[in-house]
């Protein structure tokens, strides 16, 4: 059986989680405020991303 990769919300610890909620709600927020480029909200996507990444290195060392 082929084993799912991807990282859940259960996957993040608590400080993770909130983080994520947190870094969600900014995006949101400044959604609001872009001019269609999208590129207003490319450092809150990388550090989202970075925490995604830490979550799943910590999934595949299980």
């Amino acid at each position: 059986m082929a084993s799912n990769n991807d990282v859940r919300f259960s996957d993040f610890t608590t400080g993770e989680k909130i983080h994520m909620v947190s870094l969600i709600a900014r995006m949101a927020k400044r959604s609001l405020a872009d001019d269609g480029s999208g590129k207003i909200l490319d450092d809150l996507k990388a550090k989202a991303e970075r925490i995604e990444k830490k979550a799943q290195r910590r999934k595949d060392a299980k």
